[in-house]
């Protein structure tokens, strides 16, 4: 067998909670289990009790076939440029958002003239920002993760090698589960249930994802069909500091009647796939939202879902035929930005369409909402399976690997300069 080759990874800690460490850990546990490659990440975006290196093991790999380095933030130049050079990397993979690092571009000729990058896309919006153009360029092979943000590449830098490679489900987890399993669970965690008809909500606690906006609205809709009928579960830090104190707005609001319920403690998969099948209906409403994992794991597990038509959320709730739930479409875009990045347009759905939604959810006949969940189910199933998402990844991998080579064998690359020259 031919040496491993090793992949550097730039990305969130894989091991952390968010859709970004998810989806990294999925690559990198697709790829291990060919036995042709080893990881070595730089494991940012959380809290750290150490920074020890940390050796991920398992019996369906070799030992020492994936490291996490713990770093602040993403990492530095000088951190890539030690970790490239001493090990030897043979592909750099990124995952996120580029404005999270903007450094790594000003090193790209030294990277690129030794390896390829490639570059997993998570979330753009409409219209196509052309501040992007610059990083598109500046990767050798672009993985989008949304048809959206698929269409969004092609059309700001249509010379740059794009493919569609979307999220996979953990199907083996996350799935419809006996009655009696969630009912014990239910009954043992959530007291407040009684019987009512719940809805879910699992996100981070940040203003885009708007938590806060969500309980205000939800309690709107609570007054209409009685409180005592309705709960709104929320799975989540209630004390983020990227978002609100949802503790004291449910207080000062005095909406600790039961209609509104907090999910503070980390679960596992398993655990989480428990609420899924608990709840009625899931909620995402996030102004902006690369593909939003949390919805199709609902789907999966057969419960329907209301979302905004925003990002990779427009390709979950609907098959162009089907709906599994209800979109709702946005009525207004917020234009935010900085100096490094000018403008990001955030979709935003109104109050009224909101409440609406869920009152006719909640008056939709049973036999229409598990429709909707099966057909949701059936989706995922065809769709975001890992079958698909192994060979995609493993094809893509594979030929940028052998195509565009590494070191001495590196090809397809030409520094910047050289193409001004000409």
């Amino acid at each position: 067998m031919s040496e491993k080759k090793t992949i550097l990874v730039l990305s969130d800690h894989p091991l952390a909670p968010s859709g970004v460490g998810t989806q990294t850990k999925y690559f990198i546990e697709t790829l291990l289990l060919t036995g042709r490659y080893k990881f070595i990440c730089l494991g940012g975006a959380v809290k750290h009790p150490n920074y020890d290196m940390q050796v991920i093991t398992d019996p369906r790999w070799d030992e020492k076939d994936w490291v996490v380095q713990p770093v602040d933030g993403y990492g530095n130049p000088e951190m890539i440029r030690r970790v490239m050079m001493d090990n030897k990397i043979d592909l750099l993979w990124f995952m996120t958002d580029p404005r999270f690092y903007p450094w790594l571009w000003q090193i790209e000729n030294e990277i690129r003239a030794n390896l390829p990058m490639v570059y997993y896309h998570v979330w753009d919006n409409h219209p196509p920002p052309k501040f992007n153009e610059k990083w598109y360029r500046s990767t050798d092979v672009i993985a989008s993760i949304s048809k959206v943000t698929h269409e969004i590449v092609s059309k700001v830098a249509p010379e740059v090698e794009n493919h569609y490679v979307p999220h996979a489900v953990a199907s083996d987890i996350f799935k419809e589960l006996e009655p009696e399993h969630v009912e014990h669970f239910t009954n043992e965690n959530f007291p407040e249930h009684d019987g009512r008809m719940v809805f879910f909500w699992t996100n981070r606690n940040a203003r885009r994802k708007q938590s806060g906006t969500l309980i205000h609205w939800f309690n709107k809709f609570a007054e209409k069909v009685g409180p005592e009928n309705v709960c709104l579960i929320m799975h989540t830090d209630p004390k983020d500091p990227n978002g609100q104190d949802l503790e004291q707005i449910i207080r000062d609001f005095n909406l600790d009647d039961g209609r509104i319920v907090l999910s503070r403690n980390k679960m596992p998969a398993e655990a989480l796939s428990l609420m899924y099948n608990m709840a009625d209906c899931t909620i995402n409403i996030s102004d902006a939202e690369g593909f939003g994992l949390a919805t199709l794991e609902s789907l999966s597990c057969g419960t329907p879902i209301i979302v905004n038509m925003t990002g990779g959320l427009q390709e979950q709730v609907t098959d162009g035929e089907n709906w599994f739930g209800i979109g709702l479409e946005p009525t207004s875009k917020a234009l935010i930005g900085s100096q490094l990045v000018p403008y990001i347009y955030e979709d935003r759905i109104n109050e009224d369409d909101f409440v609406g939604a869920l009152e006719t959810f909640y008056n939709m006949p049973p036999e229409e909402r598990k429709k909707m969940g099966s057909l949701g189910k059936q989706h995922v199933r065809d769709n975001y399976n890992f079958s698909l998402f192994k060979q995609n990844w493993i094809e893509l991998i594979d030929d940028v690997v052998e195509r565009l080579g590494s070191w001495e064998t590196r090809s397809g690359y030409q520094s910047w300069e050289l193409m001004e020259v000409k």
